[in-house]
């Protein structure tokens, strides 16, 4: 029984079935995003959008009790909240990061399109690069 098993043995399949639309197209623009948080005219715009997308992926997950989801989606909102409060834009490792991340909820998006197990985060995605770094 994979997880999409066990969200529609839970929740409303139409619920479900938005939940997954949305983390689709989610998931599709982030690493363009990303990429974008090394150009000084995309900064901006791309960090707010990332932020924005993390968040609302945590906040869905968390309503379908998405646990692991949940938790890195968090780990990742707060991250680009320091991102957030700064203009210049980020350092390769930290881009690197984020690509990482952005392979975890690919992942997780193969795992519930073939109602698989969630995989196992990669703990190094759980240890903040240096973001100060230039």
């Amino acid at each position: 029984m994979g997880i999409r098993t066990v969200l529609e043995a839970n929740f409303d399949f139409e619920i479900i079935d938005e939940f997954l639309d949305h983390y689709a197209m989610m998931v599709e623009i982030i690493e363009t995003l990303i990429i974008d948080l090394g150009n000084r005219e995309r900064y901006r715009y791309s960090v707010e959008e990332l932020f924005r997308i993390f968040h609302n992926i945590k906040s869905a997950s968390g309503y379908l009790q998405i646990q692991p989801m949940v938790r890195l989606s968090t780990f990742v909102e707060d991250a680009l909240e320091q991102l957030r409060t700064r203009d210049k834009v980020v350092n390769e490792e930290t881009i690197n990061w984020l690509i990482n991340v952005s392979d975890m909820f690919m992942q997780w998006h193969e795992d519930l399109k073939m109602d698989n197990d969630l995989s196992k985060i990669n703990f190094s995605l759980l240890i903040l690069p240096d973001m100060e770094k230039a």
